[in-house]
């Protein structure tokens, strides 16, 4: 099954690719990997999430802000490459919370995601390296912000 039927199987649905807020490119293609640049959780009409973890949100709803996340970089993903399977497997993930500095639950948040590309792309190949840190402060007030490196097929 293809990494696209996978996403219409689960019934989830991919929010408009991300336009860039700076100057950057929200994906580049260098050998066969595929760099995405920095991602928030964008929602279907356009909004984010927004809110810092332990003070306006909660645990929970940090991790389903990194899922929202994970749903808008894979809309980069389809956008760039045409179709999600064109990925191998998710290599690395760095995930930014904002948060209080006494939260310390980075890893359970960013898993919102992590868990998200392991349904979609695999028990394997959907798991990769990853860091999680929080921070005092994200663009647009964004409640996470990840940024993904993948493997492409041939």
């Amino acid at each position: 099954m293809s990494h696209d039927d996978r996403i219409e199987e689960l019934g989830l649905v991919l929010p408009p690719a991300a336009r860039p807020v700076g100057l950057y490119k929200p994906a580049i293609i260098a050998g066969d990997l595929c760099m995405t640049s920095g991602h928030g959780p964008l929602h279907l009409d356009g909004s984010l999430t927004t809110g810092c973890v332990g003070r306006d949100l909660d645990q929970e709803a940090g991790y389903e802000a990194a899922r929202q996340t994970g749903l808008a970089i894979m809309a980069t993903l389809k956008e760039h490459l045409g179709s999600l399977s064109r990925v191998r497997r998710v290599v690395k993930l760095f995930g930014m919370v904002w948060c209080t500095d006494d939260f310390d639950q980075h890893p359970a948040v960013i898993n919102g995601c992590s868990e998200l590309f392991k349904q979609v792309f695999g028990d394997d190949c959907g798991v990769g390296a990853r860091s999680a840190v929080g921070m005092n402060s994200l663009p647009l007030q964004m409640t996470v912000e990840i940024e993904g490196i993948f493997e492409l097929n041939d």
